[in-house]
């Protein structure tokens, strides 16, 4: 490719504050078409691919089976699942011109399993994978980061179907390592898996793989001690063991008008750790009420609380109009017309403050057990820093940012069952298949590994995905043998199979060096009246660990060495 024939310009103004977005948007890799949507020019197309490529080759390799399924699907098929009502907004359902209900796909659980029923009918075609590299559309309410959260992607999504439990297990395995071969090939082996909820894909173990990235939109609880990972929806709350100071008598203490946490704490003099706070939701079937009491520290986790529930839920909206007592809540005397859900931090803790359910009023001295009796208890608060380990039970949990890169979910016989679909067992009795499921965004996978490679220039592509492995630079082009020695090593080069960039335009050093930033590519070769007055080529990487001559002609077998010795297999 010459650069005076690439489409695309580069540019120093800073675009954006997100550095992947800021240098993807300079450098003429992407352009936005719309909230979420983006055109890749040539530069981020050559890298989707060798993206594709490497998980192509990981996937057929654990016995994947590609296909293809159909962007666009009836609104049956995802009736059948459930999906198609309890899904939000961010499925994109219309009508068709005979009026038939239709969706635009962000996932195909519901294609894969009508693809492999009626073909799969017998124990004895277990296991299989089956995967698809594909555009898919989820209308994502919160767009951001260039590639990093899109609405219309790209995207790699496998589905494997067996006969057991353990089965699954094995396959789950496979599927993990291979995972960690695809981040390690595409440049990121940093990447972390870390076990997450499975939200509206179902199943009961997943995991998410993620580069902790300040940008990263995903919080995770971290422990350093052993290693434990979980993203914060799914990271367990465990907060100090039972107090022993002696327990103190239920006090009604008038609070005037103070009513948050802070404030009332403060009033009272007490610690937040030493109150008992209340959290009101509304569930979105009928606005009905729900109580979170949890302690005055700890933050809700909505996630769990929407699992153990079972349900959607809102903040509350209105109280004035229920049987509710705003800014004074608490767990004695609370009106049986809501749910209450108690947060089992409250039972590490006695003579906690707490609300009395009467304006102005609350509660000192309150034990959750003496006071409001034998009750649930269940974790529904986030994870803290410092916190405690659910492993190793040590004290340090750390709180970091990740962007999610991948992830994997055993999702059981949820879809399969919902939708019918059964084989004959080894015994004769007809079963429903266990499903896994696992997904990777090719457009995000890039932009991430431009998030953690990069300087203040531009990208540093690893070889393995970089758009060319060799960007030859002719300066002062208007310089006969300049250009006839650039040439000859760019035909030689593209002859050797090594994928070559020049730049063959006329203008300046500062200005030819800061556009072969921007691209990226991993070695650069000068070739200018200096470099020739010496008889040599000047080579340097981008990454800065090589800067050297070579001579003309051994350039070609010295660069083909160097490329292979840094592509990660």
């Amino acid at each position: 490719m010459r650069v005076s024939q690439l489409l695309g310009e580069r540019y120093k103004e800073r675009a954006f504050e997100i550095e992947s977005q800021n240098l993807m948007t300079r450098g003429g890799y992407i352009k936005q078409v719309g909230n979420g949507i983006y055109s890749l020019f040539m530069p981020a197309k050559r890298i989707a691919r060798k993206i594709e490529n490497i998980i192509r080759e990981e996937m057929d390799a654990i016995g994947g089976q590609e296909v293809l399924f159909p962007v666009v699907m009836p609104a049956s098929l995802w009736q059948k699942s459930g999906r198609f009502e309890s899904v939000g907004s961010e499925l994109l359902r219309f009508k068709d011109r005979s009026g038939a209900d239709m969706v635009l796909g962000m996932t195909h659980e519901e294609a894969a399993v009508h693809l492999a029923s009626n073909v799969a009918g017998t124990y004895q075609k277990y296991p299989f994978m089956i995967y698809q590299i594909q555009t898919k559309f989820r209308d994502e309410p919160r767009a951001r980061g260039g590639l990093i959260r899109v609405r219309e992607f790209t995207m790699k999504d496998a589905y494997s179907f067996h006969t057991s439990k353990e089965d699954l297990e094995r396959y789950y395995e496979l599927c993990f390592h291979a995972y960690e071969r695809i981040f390690a090939r595409c440049g990121i082996p940093e990447v972390i898996a870390v076990k997450s909820d499975s939200g509206m894909m179902g199943g009961k173990v997943s995991h998410e793989f993620m580069l902790l990235a300040d940008i990263g939109e995903d919080t995770l609880a971290l422990c350093p001690h052993c290693g434990y990972r979980a993203n914060m929806e799914a990271a367990d709350c465990i907060v100090d063991e039972l107090d022993d100071e002696p327990e103190a008598p239920l006090t009604l203490v008038e609070t005037f008008e103070h009513k948050t946490i802070e404030e009332v704490c403060r009033f009272l003099k007490a610690p937040a750790e030493k109150s008992c706070k209340a959290v009101v939701y509304q569930r979105n079937a009928d606005d009905s009420y729900v109580v979170v009491f949890i302690r005055g520290d700890i933050e809700v986790n909505e996630t769990k609380l929407r699992n153990y529930l079972k349900s959607e839920i809102h903040p509350a909206i209105e109280l004035e109009s229920h049987e509710l007592c705003a800014g004074n809540i608490g767990p004695v005397g609370l009106a049986k017309s809501v749910t209450a859900v108690f947060d089992r931090s409250l039972l590490s803790r006695k003579n906690l403050v707490c609300g009395a359910n009467r304006e102005g009023y609350h509660y000192s001295g309150m034990n959750l057990l003496r006071d409001v009796g034998k009750v649930e208890t269940v974790d529904v608060g986030k994870a803290m820093e410092g916190g405690i380990c659910p492993d190793c039970k040590k004290h340090g949990i750390t709180i970091k940012n990740g962007v999610e890169v991948g992830n994997i979910f055993q999702l059981g016989t949820r879809y399969t069952e919902a939708m019918e679909m059964q084989y004959d067992a080894a015994d004769g009795s007809r079963q429903y298949p266990i499903m896994g499921c696992y997904g990777i965004g090719v457009g995000r996978l890039m932009a991430s590994v431009c998030e953690a490679k990069h300087d203040d220039y531009g990208p540093i592509w690893p070889m393995s995905i970089a758009p060319w492995q060799v960007h030859i630079c002719a300066l002062r082009v208007d310089d006969p043998r300049v250009k006839e020695e650039a040439e000859r090593l760019y035909l030689e080069l593209t002859s050797a199979g090594v994928e070559t960039i020049i730049d063959d335009r006329a203008v300046s050093a500062g200005f030819m060096f800061s556009d072969a930033d921007l691209l990226g590519v991993p070695l650069r070769v000068i070739i200018s009246p200096k470099t020739l007055a010496r008889n040599a080529y000047e080579l340097a990487s981008r990454d800065k660990s090589i800067k050297r001559d070579i001579a003309p002609d051994t350039a070609v077998g010295e660069l083909k060495a160097l490329i292979e010795s840094m592509i990660t297999r």
